[in-house]
């Protein structure tokens, strides 16, 4: 592999020549620079735009600015692109965005690695926190947003490779929505939903989403359902002011799955549909709640404000056997059980002005933030056989024939109260036509107090950090544009989920992440737009994942490099695409006993490659194309064990009976491919879906 220090160079030539590329090419500016310029009202409203390619967001910066106009990498996945792919849960979906590689999360949450960076929280609902560990559903959401880079100004502590958030469905004040939904796969799996929207007057609108599924798939033992219900109704108080309450309740059971072991440096063979636990004690359960309230009121028509509330309450519970090594013949295995109980407050207000100092044009947002999170986690180990042994070895057989299992072993009990206020200013400044700079800062003071329950060792630690963000922005012509950024995160050392200091946590700094980014952005059509980013990103004062145990240790500090793009939208009236690519690698730059300099960041390959198209051949029927493909990646950073490269292809054929019904049949894994898409430690590798068929029927009345 080649050094980060000689890929930079490539990749910024890279990223130039295709800038110069869209400057050169004037013919289609005015057309499309007269979408992409255009302001929206100073209250935000996120809309339910048709097609793949979406043109503004308000999360990138907290105001409603055009995507050309952001100086940051922004995937943006539609309602209609996630309904033509047949998904349901969020890490489905995130598999078609390079840059963004899925952890295995224990077989009980979402986890991701962004730009080289493992995280577990930095999940966002509406640009609010939602940093539980649980699995995130689809079916009351408009479009989900993956940006990338250090994102501390707008989100807060984490983010350091990027975050990802989820845009619910609102309310309509002038359309009635009736569907549902039902679909069913080769395994056995079924979902059905309803998505019901209402006026009660030119004031007030309801909606209510909600959805069952039930889970199946290839492996011995899997199962599980989920349940999800969001009503949600808007006010409009006035002509200047809007209202919206929702409450988001989630049932989620599960079977605890962490995949297969490795056997000689990689993924053992053979053995893709071997259950390596016990189907009576791997179990996942969460029960989330979560209600939320915003306010949206506008002075004038230059300022306005909003003030948004959201509590949430996570209920969780997992238990779970697990390969801990193995041979040809035999597997080695242990486990544990832990529960967690957590609630998070967040209270975020917003002012957002936009005035004119001589030749400047200003958009100006001025906004705080309050969290208060309380977390009571606790776990104890698996002691199995007469003995009581901490792992047993036994031999591989369908099912495992494993000995009598009891937890109790090793007892952690834990209590944490996070409480974080954060203040920040930034100016959006147009220079003429042609310059725009994006310039913020965020101050954070960040308090947390834990107990060890066990040992009765309490421990504070309170950390101020200032979160800068520049961006520089020319725009050559109305529908590009060629950007510059820099911006600084951290993360403090009691980890993503905040669960208990030591002796040691207590006294090291928050870490660290510097983004350096710079990128073009082209709306070659007004529904058709081309992104490009070559970045550099610093992690500081690292932690990472044990490759034996799982648990976090001390890194030093990582580089990663990369060169992202992708082309989204629609090329004619009747074809739909999304194209992505990312070249990336990184690398541990200071040595430690966790791993020496010069070791490959875990679960980063080098080449990652998606594309799914549809093409409407008639009004009634429609033809889906999707391919992934990932190059070879280490499981963890002792670099011991390979995840071999992979390309799965999928298609998907959508017929349109009536106006009222739509029948769409998506096959995952067209070719078979035998593959090993993520993992957790060395010896917790998921397998990949065989493959399968699911038929899906849509319906409007």
């Amino acid at each position: 592999m080649s050094s980060p220090s000689k890929l930079s160079p490539a990749i910024l030539r890279l990223t130039c020549a295709i800038a110069a590329l869209a400057a050169a090419h004037p013919a289609m500016a005015e057309e499309a620079a007269e979408g992409a310029g255009e302001e929206g009202p100073s209250i935000i409203v996120y809309g339910r735009p048709e097609g793949y390619d979406i043109k503004k967001t308000p999360t990138a910066t907290k105001t409603d600015t055009p995507l050309i106009d952001v100086p940051q990498s922004v995937t943006v996945l539609s309602r209609e692109q996630l309904d033509d792919q047949g998904l349901e849960q969020l890490g489905e979906a995130l598999r078609y965005v390079p840059g963004v590689v899925l952890g295995q999360g224990e077989g009980h949450r979402d986890q991701v690695t962004l730009r080289g960076q493992n995280s577990t929280a930095d999940f966002f609902l509406d640009g609010l926190r939602d940093d539980a560990q649980y699995y995130r559903p689809l079916y009351n959401v408009e479009r989900v947003e993956v940006l990338k880079g250090a994102n501390a100004m707008i989100f807060g502590r984490g983010g350091g490779g990027g975050v990802i958030n989820r845009v619910s469905k609102v309310p309509e004040y002038n359309e009635t929505i009736r569907k549902a939904s039902a679909g069913v796969d080769s395994f056995g799996a079924w979902t059905i939903a309803a998505d019901l929207g209402q006026p009660l007057s030119d004031t007030v609108a309801v909606r209510l989403n909600a959805t069952h599924e039930e889970f199946n798939n290839h492996r011995d033992a899997y199962k599980g359902h989920f349940t999800g219900v969001t009503p949600e109704i808007g006010f409009r108080l006035g002509d200047r002011t809007q209202a919206l309450l929702s409450y988001e309740f989630a049932d989620d059971d599960r079977v605890t799955d962490r995949g297969v072991p490795s056997l000689s440096g990689a993924p053992i063979t053979g053995q893709d549909d071997t259950f390596f636990g016990d189907p009576a004690i791997n179990r996942s359960t969460v029960e989330a709640h979560i209600a939320r309230a915003r306010l949206d009121h506008e002075f004038s028509d230059a300022f306005s404000a909003n003030l948004q509330f959201q509590y949430a309450n996570y209920d969780k519970y997992y238990a779970n056997i697990y390969p801990r090594s193995a041979t040809a013949t035999t597997v080695t295995v242990e486990g544990y059980e832990s529960w967690t109980d957590r609630e998070n407050l967040v209270v975020q207000g917003n002012l957002l002005g936009k005035f004119e100092t001589g030749p400047l044009r200003h958009k100006v947002l001025i906004g705080f933030e309050a969290i208060d999170q309380t977390t009571d986690n606790g776990r104890t180990d698996a002691k199995f056989g007469v003995g009581g042994t901490a792992n047993t070895t036994v031999a591989i057989t369908r099912p495992l024939a494993l000995p009598a299992i009891a937890f109790g072993g090793n007892p952690r009990s834990t209590h944490s109260d996070v409480r974080s206020l954060s203040a920040y200013i930034q100016n959006q400044i147009e220079i003429g036509d042609h310059v725009q700079v994006v310039a913020g800062l965020r101050y954070d003071d960040f308090r947390i107090a834990t107990v060890n329950r066990i040992n009765n060792f309490a421990a504070e630690r309170t950390d101020g950090k200032w979160s800068p963000r520049v961006g520089l922005i020319l725009k050559p012509q109305g529908n590009v544009s060629l950007y510059a950024s820099y911006a600084i995160s951290f993360l403090p050392q009691s980890g993503d989920q905040f669960s208990v200091l030591d002796a040691t946590t207590a006294t090291l700094a928050p870490e660290e992440f510097r983004n350096l980014e710079a990128g073009v952005k082209w709306d070659i059509t007004p529904s058709l737009a081309f992104t490009a980013a070559a970045y550099r990103l610093d992690r500081l004062n690292t932690r990472a994942t044990d490759p034996v145990n799982g648990n976090t240790v001390l890194t030093g500090k990582s580089r990663a490099t990369g060169f992202e793009a992708a082309l989204i939208g629609q090329v004619t009236r009747d074809f739909q695409l999304t194209l992505g690519y990312a070249l990336q690698e990184g690398e541990i730059r200071a040595t430690t006993t966790a791993a020496p300099a010069g070791r490959t960041l875990a679960q980063l390959p080098r080449h990652q490659f998606s594309a799914w198209t549809r093409y409407d051949v008639t009004p009634k029927l429609g033809l889906g194309l999707g391919l992934i493909h990932q190059s070879s990646s280490f499981a963890t950073i002792s670099n011991a064990v390979n995840l071999p490269a992979f390309t799965r292809i999928d298609a998907a054929v959508f017929y349109k009976v009536n106006d009222a019904l739509q029948l769409q049949l998506n096959v995952e894994n067209l070719t078979d491919e035998d593959y090993f898409p993520s993992a957790h430690t060395d010896n917790n590798i998921s397998t990949g879906k065989p493959l399968n068929a699911r038929l899906t029927a849509r319906v409007k009345f």
